[in-house]
């Protein structure tokens, strides 16, 4: 449900990289949960393993938001592969925000507007590093819970 929940709101930002990850997300989920059901060690383990990238893949976007280091928000468009200038959903949309159009601005390009915005409760940074920190919880959990079941599954099949 929180991967589905992340999809749908990077899709809403047009944030194309997330969407992939999300994408394979999902499906290693339910390649865990095939796993489980029909007692395939294996597909567990593979999705254990996927459960690793996808903690570093989280723990690089909340670097990404908290622009730690060299990254920056201003100059990489990583999320968006560097095709577009959208950023998060969260950016406009966020608890209070209030969006004010600049006009007659020079510092667009002819197909894009500048905006303002102002009064946000919560800065969409931190919505999306809350975002990525359930991520890296949730992951730590299924990967306990997928090394368990496997490790169970492959002693059964020993007796």
């Amino acid at each position: 449900v929180a991967a589905l929940e992340r999809q749908i709101f990077d899709f809403l930002g047009y944030q194309w990289a997330p969407i992939l990850a999300n994408f394979l997300h999902i499906m290693a989920v339910i390649l865990g949960i095939f796993g489980t059901i029909q007692y395939r060690s294996k597909y567990l383990m593979v999705y254990a393993v996927w459960l690793v990238l996808w903690v570093g893949w989280n723990a690089f976007i909340i670097c990404f938001y908290l622009e730690v280091g060299r990254l920056s928000q201003d100059r990489d468009f990583i999320m968006t592969f560097n095709t577009s200038l959208h950023r998060s959903w969260w950016m406009e949309n966020g608890p209070g925000c209030l969006v004010t159009p600049v006009l007659n601005s020079n510092l667009a390009p002819e197909d894009h507007h500048v905006i303002t915005v102002s009064g946000c409760l919560l800065d969409y940074q931190y919505i999306e590093v809350v975002s990525s920190a359930t991520q890296i919880f949730l992951a730590l959990f299924g990967f306990v819970y997928a090394c368990y079941v496997s490790k169970v599954f492959l002693e059964e099949e020993d007796s």
